[in-house]
C-alpha cells in the first residue's frame, strides 16, 4: 500500500451555517386560510427552529417565510431556482463559431437556445474531467469569464455544484448497475489499496473489464470506495463481494487480477466461499491473477541488485551534474557545443522504482560525449565512468530495455492482454538464458537471479494464459509447444507435451461448462413459451431423443477440433483485432467465442486500478474543499465514467490528454513501487 498526501480546505462559516440550517428538523405548516398568492404553488411554509420558513418545491431552499418579509424574494428565487421547470423558450439566439467541416477559416452560422440545466451539466462535467476544483465557482476570475461569456447563465456556489456532481453520480450509478445487471458476458475484476497520509484512511479502488454487445473492451472505475481499518483479507474480501452484490455481478466473476501482497493472497480463498465456487469458472481454479507487471518488476529488481557496484559510476555521475543549478548549467554548454540532442535531461533514479534506473541510465548514454569532455575540464570531477564502464551500462540498458517495452505494452487498458502474455513472458525467460551464457560474469549473476524469482512466479497463471494464447486464432496450439519449449527447454519434450494437454483439456473442461450454462438458459426460455412448445410436441420429443443419444462432449470437441485445423491468421498482421475477428469469424465456433469473450477481458496487471490513486493526488488537492468519501468515490467513478464517454470522440480535449499512454505510465508509477 502506497501513501499520498491530504490537503483539505474548511469551508466557510457562511456555509457551514445554511448545512446546519438545512439539516435542522423542520415541520410542515398548514395555513388557517387559503394562501391566494401563486407563489405558494411552489412554496410550502415550514417551521425551522420556531422560525416560518417558505421552502422551494424544487431545490429545498429556506427562505423567510413570515408575511412581513412579502413575496420578491420569493419570486426573485423561483427566476433563478436550477431545479424549476421552465416552459421551453422559442427565441433562438445566433452565435458565430469555427466548424471544423468547414475549410479556409470561414464561420459557420448556427442557432441555440441557451439551457441554464445544459450549462450547468456541462460545468460539472469540466470538473470531473480536468481535476478542476469544486472551488472553481467562487473564483472572482472564473466568474467573469463565464459572465462574459454568456450573461445568461447563473453562476453556482461550491455547495450547490458539490450536489449537481452528487446526484449526478447517484443517476450515473443506477444506469451503470442497470446496464451491468443486463449484460451477459464474464467481467474480470482488478483491485488495489491506497492510504491517504494525512486522513489516515484506506481506499480501495474497483474496476471492472468485460467485453461489451459489440466487442469491445471496456474498463470501469465501479467503486473507489472508504476501507475501514485493520485492512485484512477478511475486511477487502467482505467489501468486494458486497461490491459484486451491489451491482449483480456475484455470479459474473472470471478473475481477479491483484498484487502479490499476502493479503490479498489469503483474500481471495475468502472471496471464492463467499461467491461460492459453483458461480465461477471451473470452480474457482482461474479466480486468482496475479499482476504479470509486479512480477516483472521483482524479477528486475532482484537484477539490478547484483549490478548496484558495476554501474555506481554512472550514477555517482548523474549525481554530480544535477547536484547545483551552476553545474547544471556547465553541463548543458557543453552539451550545446558538442550539439547534443538535450530533449532529455538528467536525472536520478529511485531506488524503489527499476524503471527510473533504466531511463537514468539511458539518458546518460546519450550524453556520453558530453561527460568524457567535463571528464577533461573539470578537476573536482573524480568519478567519471571510464569507457568500460560506459560499455557496461550499454549492454544493462539494452537488457533493461526488454522489460520496459513488455511491462508497457501488459499495461495497457484500451487493448486486449491476454493473449500476448504467454508468448512475451516466454520472449523474457529465452532471454534470461541466453544472458547466463553471455560470457560477462556480472550479467550472468544478473540472469541466475532473475531466472530464480521468474520460476517462482511464471506457473501460478500459465493455465489461464495458455487458455487465452490458444484461443487467437494467430497462435492456437503451436504457439503453445514453442512457449513451453522456450520455457522448459527443448529436452523436455514429453513435458511440454503434457503441459499442452493441460491447457487443452482446460478448454475442454471450459466448453463443457458454457455448453450446460447455454442449455439451462435455452430450457428457460423454453419454458416460457408453452403454448409454443405444445404446438410443435413431435419436434420436442424428437429433439429430446437425439440429444440422448449424443455423447455429451461430442459437440465440444467437434467445435474444438474444427477451430484447431482451419487455417491460421496471419502472424505478421499487425493491429490485428482478436475481438473483432471474435465478432465475426469466431461466429462458426458458439461456445468457443462465448469463452473467448470473458477470457480476453481479462487484464494481466492492475494498471486500471492503480491509475486510478496516481490521479487521485490531483483530485485530493489543497484546491479541494472537504472532501468526505461519499464526495471521493462520486468525483473518482464520475470522472472515470465521463472519460469513458469522451475517449472516442476525437474534438473532446479530454480524450486526447487522457489518453490510453497516460493511464499506462501513472499506472506504472506505482507499480515499481
Amino acid at each position: 500500500m502506497n501513501t499520498d498526501s491530504v490537503v483539505i480546505e474548511e469551508d466557510s462559516e457562511e456555509d457551514e451555517a445554511q448545512e446546519e440550517e438545512n439539516e435542522a428538523e423542520e415541520v410542515v405548516v398548514r395555513p388557517r386560510r387559503k394562501l391566494t398568492s401563486p407563489v405558494w404553488k411552489e412554496f410550502k411554509k415550514v417551521k425551522v427552529k420556531n422560525m416560518m420558513k417558505a421552502k422551494c418545491n424544487w431545490c429545498s431552499k429556506k427562505l423567510g417565510g413570515e408575511t412581513r418579509n412579502g413575496m420578491k424574494h420569493l419570486l426573485d428565487h423561483l427566476k433563478i431556482c436550477p431545479y424549476r421547470k421552465r416552459p421551453a423558450d422559442t427565441k433562438k439566439q445566433t452565435s458565430l463559431r469555427y466548424s471544423s467541416n468547414v475549410q479556409g477559416g470561414k464561420v459557420a452560422v448556427e442557432n441555440y437556445t441557451f439551457d441554464q440545466d445544459v450549462a450547468r451539466k456541462a460545468l460539472g462535467s469540466m470538473i470531473l474531467l480536468h481535476d478542476y476544483p469544486l472551488s472553481i465557482v467562487d473564483h472572482i476570475g472564473f466568474r467573469k469569464f463565464v459572465s462574459a461569456l454568456q450573461p445568461l447563465f447563473k453562476m453556482v456556489r461550491r455547495n450547490t455544484i458539490r450536489s449537481d456532481i452528487l446526484d449526478s453520480y447517484k443517476i450515473e450509478k443506477k444506469r451503470a448497475i442497470n446496464y451491468m445487471e443486463k449484460n451477459k458476458s464474464r467481467v474480470a475484476i482488478t483491485t488495489d489499496m491506497w492510504t491517504s497520509e494525512h486522513q489516515k484512511r484506506g481506499y480501495m479502488a474497483i474496476t471492472a473489464h468485460f467485453v461489451d454487445e459489440s466487442w469491445k473492451l471496456q474498463c470501469y472505475i465501479m467503486r473507489f470506495i472508504y476501507v475501514p481499518a485493520p485492512h485484512t483479507a477478511r475486511v477487502i474480501a467482505e467489501i468486494l463481494h458486497d461490491a459484486l452484490v451491489e451491482w449483480y455481478l456475484e455470479d459474473k466473476v472470471s478473475t481477479l487480477t491483484v498484487d502479490n501482497a499476502t493479503t490479498n493472497d489469503a483474500c481471495i480463498p475468502i472471496l471464492e466461499n463467499l461467491i461460492g465456487p459453483s458461480k465461477l469458472m471451473l470452480g474457482g481454479k482461474l479466480l486468482h491473477m496475479r499482476c504479470c507487471a509486479h512480477i516483472l518488476n521483482l524479477i528486475v529488481k532482484d537484477g539490478l541488485d547484483v549490478l548496484e557496484e558495476s554501474i555506481e559510476k554512472i550514477c555517482d555521475s548523474v549525481a554530480f551534474w544535477t547536484s547545483t543549478p551552476k553545474r547544471i548549467e556547465n553541463f548543458q554548454e557543453v552539451a550545446k557545443m558538442l550539439k547534443v540532442d538535450q530533449s532529455k535531461k538528467l536525472s536520478l533514479d529511485v531506488k524503489t522504482r527499476w524503471n527510473s534506473t533504466y531511463f537514468m541510465l539511458s539518458v546518460a548514454l546519450r550524453y556520453k560525449s558530453v561527460f568524457n569532455r567535463l571528464r577533461q575540464r573539470e578537476k573536482t570531477f573524480t568519478c567519471a565512468p571510464s569507457d568500460d564502464d560506459w560499455i557496461f551500462c550499454g549492454e544493462v540498458c539494452d537488457r533493461l530495455k526488454l522489460f520496459a517495452d513488455i511491462t508497457e505494452i501488459f499495461s495497457g487498458t484500451q487493448y486486449v492482454t491476454a493473449n500476448i502474455y504467454f508468448p512475451k513472458i516466454c520472449e523474457i525467460k529465452m532471454n534470461i538464458r541466453k544472458w547466463s551464457k553471455c560470457g560477462n560474469e556480472i550479467i550472468e549473476a544478473m540472469s541466475d537471479a532473475m531466472s530464480a524469482k521468474f520460476d517462482k512466479y511464471w506457473s501460478d497463471i500459465q493455465g489461464l494464459m495458455g487458455i487465452a494464447t490458444l484461443l487467437d486464432p494467430r497462435f492456437k496450439i503451436d504457439m503453445l509447444h514453442v512457449c513451453f519449449e522456450m520455457l522448459l527447454g527443448d529436452e523436455s519434450i514429453i513435458d511440454c507435451e503434457s503441459k499442452v494437454h493441460e491447457i487443452r483439456e482446460l478448454v475442454s473442461s471450459l466448453m463443457l461448462e458454457y455448453r450446460m450454462e447455454s442449455e439451462q438458459e435455452n430450457t428457460e426460455a423454453q419454458s416460457v413459451s408453452i403454448s409454443a412448445m405444445e404446438a410443435n410436441k413431435v419436434m420436442s420429443i424428437f429433439s429430446a431423443r437425439v440429444a440422448r443419444k449424443r455423447p455429451t462432449t461430442s459437440l465440444s470437441r467437434t467445435e474444438l477440433d474444427r477451430y484447431l485445423d482451419d487455417e491460421y491468421v496471419p502472424a505478421n498482421q499487425e493491429n490485428f483485432d482478436v475481438l473483432g475477428w471474435c465478432n465475426v469469424a469466431g461466429s462458426r465456433y458458439p461456445t468457443l467465442r462465448a469463452i473467448a469473450c470473458d477470457i480476453f477481458a481479462i487484464p494481466v496487471t492492475t494498471v486500471a486500478s492503480e491509475s486510478a490513486f496516481s490521479r487521485s493526488g490531483r483530485v485530493l488537492s489543497e484546491h479541494r474543499s472537504r472532501l468526505t468519501p461519499d464526495l471521493l468515490e462520486a468525483l473518482m467513478c464520475s470522472q472515470n465514467w465521463e472519460r469513458n464517454k469522451a475517449k472516442d470522440d476525437e474534438k473532446t480535449e479530454a480524450a486526447s490528454f487522457w489518453s490510453c499512454f497516460d493511464d499506462i505510465q501513472e499506472g506504472l508509477e506505482r507499480i515499481t513501487l
